[in-house]
């Protein structure tokens, strides 16, 4: 009997939680589903809900030449975001692992982007990209430009996406440089001194120690900002409101466009699910690649 009072006080601690993760997590995960098989309009409410089957995954992959762009573009940022900043981060935190000058105060300039506002930030690399803006002032002096030859980086298709690529590296560089020199710190010295003692120069340390031993933090860096970047959204939508180039869209933002914008729940349903399934075959390839090359 005691045991069972005991029991009925547990679950009544665990009401309030778990009545929470079921209305804000399971119900809409599991309305999302039902809904990419669905097509319905928000503003007709539930009664405007009508069963299509998959003809929502059809549209996408044969004739919505919109979400093919998102997709394109989502991946060219995962390539050209995740591994420069993973690198960049691994050079930074070994270099800020020797005697350098005002290390703590760099170390600190470099992790403020990752807990600003992205708002805020998108915002500065939108005036740092405009036709006036200081990156076209800086190309103009040192390539003595004419105004025609300028970059239009917010409104080209083909160059769109470069304000956001180094945004993003901007602001994730921080917390991939802190794992990097927490692990790196918790490398023994004496491998580096039997090392030196062998006549290894700093930079073979650097590859035959340094890297394998952080394989590990390696890999975990780069499953959690491919997943990161997958959901990238903040970033793009400022960049992009404008209004002038689309080239630069991810699927998170035509998700959200979807959605919000044209009220279409069923179909931005589908697009999401199908950014879940991207985002875990990924990671599966990622968890079953890194057998080859992390070191435990």
């Amino acid at each position: 009997m005691k045991q069972k009072k005991e029991t009925l006080v547990g679950y009544a601690f665990l009401a309030p939680a778990l009545i929470i993760f079921l209305a804000l997590v399971v119900f809409p995960i599991c309305m999302s589903i039902y809904l990419s098989f669905t097509k319905w309009n928000f503003l007709s409410g539930w009664s405007g809900i009508s069963w299509i089957g998959f003809d929502n995954f059809k549209r996408l992959f044969t004739r919505d030449r919109s979400f093919k762009v998102a997709l394109i573009n989502t991946f060219v940022y995962a390539v050209t975001i995740v591994p420069p900043t993973v690198f960049l981060a691994l050079l930074l935190a070994h270099a800020f692992n020797g005697n350098i000058f005002c290390k703590r105060y760099f170390r600190f300039a470099f992790f403020v982007p990752y807990i600003s506002n992205m708002v805020a930030l998108g915002s500065i690399f939108q005036f740092l990209f405009r036709m006036d803006g200081p990156i076209n002032g800086l190309l103009k002096a040192v390539f003595h430009l004419a105004d025609s030859e300028i970059p239009n980086w917010l409104a080209d298709n083909s160059l769109c996406r470069v304000p956001v690529i180094c945004v993003m590296i901007y602001s994730g560089l921080g917390y991939c440089l802190l794992i990097y020199i927490a692990a790196i710190k918790d490398i023994s010295k004496d491998l580096y001194e039997a090392a030196a003692i062998d006549g290894a120069t700093s930079a073979r340390q650097f590859f035959s120690i340094t890297v394998p031993l952080i394989s590990p933090t390696t890999f975990y860096l780069l499953i959690v900002r491919m997943i990161s970047v997958f959901q990238i959204f903040a970033a793009v939508n400022i960049i992009n409101s404008t209004g002038k180039a689309g080239g630069n869209v991810s699927l998170v933002l035509l998700v959200y466009n979807e959605a919000f914008l044209n009220y279409n729940f069923g179909y931005a349903s589908a697009e999401a699910w199908v950014l879940v399934a991207i985002i875990l075959v990924v990671t599966a390839i990622q968890m079953w690649g890194q057998k080859k090359w992390v070191n435990y």
